[in-house]
C-alpha cells in the first residue's frame, strides 16, 4: 500500500472554518482530492481553495440531517477517509442551561460526528476499503473537570471520544482506523478577539493540529486506532 494520499477522496467537514482550512491545505499539499459540505448557499470569502481543481465543494448540506449527509457522501468516488470537524461551542452555568442548549451542542458536535461516520464507514465497506476516519473531540471532553462552565459542551465532546474509541473496537476486522484529536485552545482569529489578553503561545497552531489530524487520516497511520491525541500545545 502507498503511504502517500495522492489521488485518494477525502471529506473534511467544517473545512471550510479555521481548522478546516488549514486542514484541507495540508490535503492538498500530499495529493488528496478534498470533499468539503457546506452549510450555506457558498463558501465563505475567506476560504482560499473555493477554485481548487482538487476541492470539491458540496453546499446547503445539513450534517445534523441522516438523508443530506447520506446524499453527500453518496457522491464521493472511493471514499478513503473522513475528517469531522465541523461543530461549534457554547458557555453558560449549568443552572441557566436550557434543555434544547443542550440538545443543539449535541446535535452540533455528538450527532453530526455520528452521522458522518456512519455514512463514511458504509462507504467503506461498501468498497472494501480500509479507509480512515479521524473526529474532533476537545480537552474537556477526556478531562470534564476542565468543562466547567460548560457543561452541555463538555458533555457532547465526551460523547465523541466515546464513539471513537467503539468504533475503531468494532471495525478493527475491516482495517477502518478510528481516531480522534482532542485540542484546548486553538490559535485561531476568533479565539484571539475573545481572549486578546491571552498568552497566544501557549495556544495550539493550526498547522501543528491540522499536521496531526493528516497523519491520521493518511496511510501512514498503519497501526493507530481507538487513539485519542491530545492537542494541548503549552497550556
Amino acid at each position: 500500500m502507498t503511504e502517500t494520499l495522492e489521488g485518494r477522496h477525502i471529506v473534511v467537514t467544517g473545512g471550510t472554518g479555521a481548522l478546516g482550512g488549514a486542514v484541507v491545505g495540508r490535503l492538498l499539499e500530499q495529493g488528496a482530492i478534498c470533499h468539503v459540505p457546506n452549510a450555506h448557499a457558498a463558501a465563505p470569502q475567506h476560504f482560499p481553495f473555493t477554485t481548487h481543481d482538487n476541492v470539491k465543494l458540496a453546499h446547503n448540506v445539513d450534517l445534523s440531517d441522516p438523508a443530506k449527509v447520506e446524499a453527500f457522501y453518496s457522491q464521493v468516488p472511493t471514499l478513503w477517509g473522513s475528517i469531522h470537524l465541523a461543530g461549534g461551542f457554547a458557555m453558560a452555568p449549568v443552572e441557566k442551561i436550557e434543555s434544547a442548549s443542550f440538545a443543539e451542542m449535541m446535535d452540533t458536535n455528538a450527532r453530526t460526528a455520528f452521522l458522518c461516520s456512519r455514512a463514511a464507514i458504509r462507504s467503506m465497506l461498501a468498497s472494501d476499503t480500509a479507509g480512515r476516519i479521524v473526529n474532533v473531540t476537545a480537552r474537556a471532553g477526556l478531562d470534564p473537570r476542565r468543562g466547567a462552565g460548560m457543561v452541555a459542551y463538555t458533555a457532547s465532546k465526551a460523547a465523541v471520544a466515546a464513539m471513537t474509541v467503539a468504533m475503531a473496537e468494532e471495525l478493527k476486522a475491516q482495517g477502518i482506523l478510528v481516531n480522534a484529536v482532542a485540542p484546548s485552545t486553538l490559535d485561531t482569529p476568533a479565539n484571539r478577539a475573545d481572549m486578546p489578553d491571552a498568552d497566544f503561545t501557549k495556544w495550539v497552531s493550526l498547522e501543528a493540529a491540522a499536521e496531526a489530524i493528516a497523519y491520521l487520516a493518511s496511510p501512514a497511520n498503519q497501526a493507530m486506532s481507538g487513539t485519542l491525541v491530545p492537542l494541548y500545545g503549552r497550556a
